[in-house]
């Protein structure tokens, strides 16, 4: 007979699980500091009894950041051994979470697939499915409907579902009555929305929570409580309705952890720069340390087709002030469903974002990797400099397709013999330096 339920549980009975071990050890942390992580809630290891291939990860703000990626069929792309190869190269690129967004056709098959195939974390967000699930459209489905799906995807093996439980009846009045510029933006959020607002009825993720939670409870889900009002730009940034949600998301994290459930906390998604930290320690403080997990935050609305930028900029900055997972974007945001160019581009950038912040956070051995590149710089030892790149194939056909005329051995070709560091190597050699 099992001893714990979830990870959380196992933590405050002294269990050392095998995810809490693995964990401690990737993050070069003892056991027994990890443990008491995990039973206060300020680490999420999500770990569904089902999914036996993962490979566990933590998530926590003074752990490595971690790196979601959103995949997916939908009506207008819908072959699922596209999207398959999409989740190999996701994760052959570093990505620590894979989440399922399909919107279309039988889901059920691919959702299973990835719990038995793939080594990260599978989210996925059960509203979507329910209308998908059922063929039915959304008025017509009941509450019980929606807790259903989410029971079926604890039970396919999925360590976490993005539930919209803090937006309820006084939202939809709020949201009238403080006339965003860009009303709800969360496609979650706006069908939980729209589902209140068709049958009167109170949303079904707030008013069952206590059942939701005996679900997760069982399979060990974590519930990442999705943010339905967050900011679709910069004028809805910090306003009235992103902050009540949040105060709500705060009591139902408390009641998560009464239950030995693990919660993550979404975050906002268009945020000024200079309002990004700020709304990192607001969160922290509201949710009590429950790692917060940002989609980007973007920080200028004007850059499609360069959105991944845009997210990193964000992500670096809300990452050293204390996020801890970045749910990356992609230069088809806002535009198209992305292609796998630009799912390898997202995850490039936001993992660009989660590593300058570990090095600005002082993780432990976060900068050994970049140390080691400037050695390889130092002596000129280009393969070394690829064996240390984020992305060495790229970096390589870079090199190879421009190389210099001559003696390309110690220089690249924009520079040539001015290299600097070919001429300070040579001239602490006390050798002769041509140029000519």
């Amino acid at each position: 007979m099992t001893q714990y339920t979830t990870q959380m549980d196992a933590a405050r009975k002294g269990i050392v699980t095998p995810q809490i071990k693995t964990v401690a050890e990737k993050e070069h942390m003892p056991v027994e500091k990890m443990m008491q992580l995990v039973a206060e809630g300020k680490v999420a290891i999500c770990a569904n009894k089902h999914h036996i291939c993962l490979n566990p990860e933590g998530v926590g703000s003074m752990l490595r950041t971690k790196i979601n990626v959103n995949l997916g069929v939908s009506r207008d792309c819908k072959d699922y051994d596209i999207e398959m190869q999409k989740v190999m190269k996701a994760v052959d690129l570093g990505a620590e979470a894979i989440m399922d967004l399909s919107s279309h056709g039988n889901t059920q098959p691919f959702r299973q697939k990835l719990t038995h195939e793939c080594p990260a974390m599978i989210g996925t967000v059960p509203v979507y499915d329910s209308v998908i699930h059922y063929q039915r459209d959304l008025s017509e489905l009941t509450a019980h409907d929606f807790i259903d799906v989410i029971r079926l995807h604890a039970e396919d093996g999925v360590d976490f579902v993005t539930l919209h439980c803090g937006i309820t009846r006084k939202t939809i009045e709020q949201i009238k009555k403080h006339k965003r510029k860009m009303n709800i933006v969360s496609r979650g959020g706006s069908l939980v929305f729209a589902w209140m607002s068709m049958t009167g009825e109170e949303n079904p993720f707030y008013e069952y929570f206590d059942e939701i939670l005996d679900i997760c409870e069982e399979h060990d889900v974590t519930i990442s409580l999705g943010d339905a009002c967050r900011p679709g730009c910069l004028a809805d940034a910090t306003d009235v309705c992103q902050i009540e949600e949040l105060v709500r998301l705060g009591e139902l994290t408390k009641r998560a952890w009464e239950h030995n459930v693990q919660v993550m906390v979404e975050g906002p998604g268009h945020v000024p720069l200079d309002q990004v930290a700020a709304n990192m320690k607001v969160q922290q403080t509201i949710c009590m340390g429950a790692p917060f997990y940002v989609l980007g935050p973007l920080v200028t609305d004007i850059a499609p087709g360069y959105d991944h930028i845009t997210a990193a900029i964000g992500g670096a900055v809300a990452a050293m002030n204390g996020a801890a997972f970045l749910c990356y974007v992609t230069p088809a945001e806002h535009l198209a469903l992305p292609n796998v160019d630009d799912v390898k581009q997202g995850i490039i950038a936001s993992k660009i974002a989660a590593h300058a912040a570990d090095i600005a956070k002082g993780i432990p051995h976060a900068r050994d990797i970049d140390d080691k590149m400037a050695d390889a710089r130092r002596v000129l030892d280009w393969d070394a400099q690829f064996a240390c790149a984020l992305d060495p194939e790229t970096a390589k056909a870079i090199r190879d397709d421009r190389l210099p005329e001559d003696d390309h051995s110690d220089t690249c070709s924009m520079c040539g013999k001015f290299c600097a560091v070919r001429s300070m190597n040579k001239a602490l050699a006390g050798e002769h330096i041509d140029i000519l």
